[in-house]
């Protein structure tokens, strides 16, 4: 199955390098760096020190890692990490993240799982070790891990039982390289279950990294000042939304009773959807302004209904701003998006009906009275104008987010202790 695997790469490798050209007339840095996709790096001399090789695929993956690429660093002084990814605006998070660690983190993409590629990847780097963060799951990438001594780790591990149907449909391709995982630090007990049912042997519960996430002080202080530009209006935050939703959110919204002056921030998940959406607000005759766009003054208009968060690496700003945040990805069928960090920043929690990729935590979130599942796009703006018209509520919900995000704290020493042992030699 590998064989055919393989093959099937090398074929589509033409067409993979077109879309990523396409892709590359709205993100420019879908065109930087293609020799490392390539997994082509000169003939740079091996490292000094000893690596250590964390793929974190996007944004979410790499904001994920960061408590753990710290503790990594901590825990061994001597070594060094390489961080890769599959987008730019994951490397950009990196690069923003990371910068703190200087030259003790090294940034690539990760090359196409062809086989070859990932072995010169290897032999370049030699890493240690290799962590995939969360669902990456890479057959020739493990092979030839497996093939050069390298222990390969699924930390923040999450299969959702339809992610573990369409592996197992997949059959021996997916069987065998879950076998070539050396650890898997699950988030839930139902998590290590099901990975366990694809074979994986050295399975741990750690919970998720996610809750020890620390939100950085220069991250409250934007999110001090875009509330300073909104001013004393009511703040409903539509984070991380996909393709679809934002048509759904905006369609309620022209109908719902929010209090006056309420003002919208939607912030798309993907960056090359910013345009799209600022048309569709003008479509629905709204008054739209952008953040990258506020003037010198930075004073959100009196006028303005909808804000659209149009930059990068400022979730946590955006959420600090808001008085009610609702959590994209979950109106539609797409499974949602982790709503740990509005959590963590005490803010109360909305989230739709579709959240199967963070099933448990969602559940965990709403019994602890910190979140509220709506059905559809009109009852998300029927509980939001009920919360923002409610302060006494709203604070008391947010009270019980934040003290859900605390109690569940931990999982990155659990992590480190796990991996300890695969790096004792």
């Amino acid at each position: 199955m590998r064989l055919f695997y393989t093959l099937a790469w090398w074929l589509a490798l033409p067409l993979v390098l077109a879309r990523l050209w396409l892709r590359g007339r709205q993100e420019p840095g879908y065109r930087q760096h293609w020799g490392e996709r390539l997994g082509c790096y000169g003939r740079q001399a091996k490292p000094l020190i000893p690596t250590l090789w964390l793929h974190a695929v996007s944004v979410g993956e790499t904001r994920a890692a960061e408590p753990l690429i710290d503790a990594l660093l901590a825990a061994w002084p001597d070594c060094r990490i390489v961080l890769t990814h599959m987008t730019p605006t994951g490397r950009a998070t990196g690069k923003t993240l990371f910068a703190k660690h200087g030259v003790r983190l090294v940034q690539s993409y990760l090359p196409y799982d062809t086989g070859a590629m990932p072995a010169r990847f290897i032999r370049h780097f030699a890493p240690r070790i290799c962590i995939l963060m969360e669902t990456e799951v890479w057959p020739n990438l493990i092979h030839q891990c497996n093939r050069h001594g390298v222990p390969v780790v699924l930390a923040n591990a999450r299969l959702s039982q339809r992610s573990l149907g369409k592996a197992q449909r997949l059959g021996k391709l997916i069987t065998d390289a879950a076998r070539g995982i050396t650890l898997v630090a699950a988030q839930t007990q139902d998590d290590a279950e099901r990975v366990r049912q694809l074979g994986v042997q050295g399975v741990v519960v750690t919970g998720s990294i996610k809750f020890d996430v620390v939100v950085p002080e220069a991250a409250l202080a934007t999110g001090a000042a875009l509330r300073a530009a909104i001013g004393q209006r009511p703040v409903l935050l539509c984070a991380s939304t996909r393709e679809g939703e934002e048509q759904l959110i905006l369609d309620a919204y022209t109908r719902a009773s929010l209090p006056a002056n309420a003002l919208l921030l939607i912030v798309p998940r993907h960056p090359q959807r910013f345009d799209e959406v600022e048309k569709m607000i003008a479509a629905h005759g709204l008054a739209v302004q952008r953040r990258s766009g506020l003037g010198p003054d930075g004073v959100v208009a009196a006028g303005t209904q909808v804000l659209l968060g149009d930059s990068m690496g400022e979730m946590f700003a955006y959420y600090a701003a808001c008085d009610c945040a609702f959590v994209g990805g979950s109106l539609p069928p797409l499974g949602g998006q982790n709503l740990i960090e509005p959590a963590a920043l005490g803010k109360p929690v909305l989230i739709g009906p579709h959240t199967f990729n963070f099933a448990l935590v969602t559940e965990q979130a709403i019994a602890a009275g910190g979140a509220a599942r709506v059905a559809d796009a009109d009852a998300l703006m029927a509980q939001a104008a009920a919360l923002l018209q409610d302060p006494a509520r709203l604070s008391l919900m947010g009270e019980k987010a934040l003290a859900f995000a605390n109690q569940h704290r931990g999982a990155t020493p659990r992590t480190i202790a796990a991996i300890k042992p695969l790096l004792a030699a």
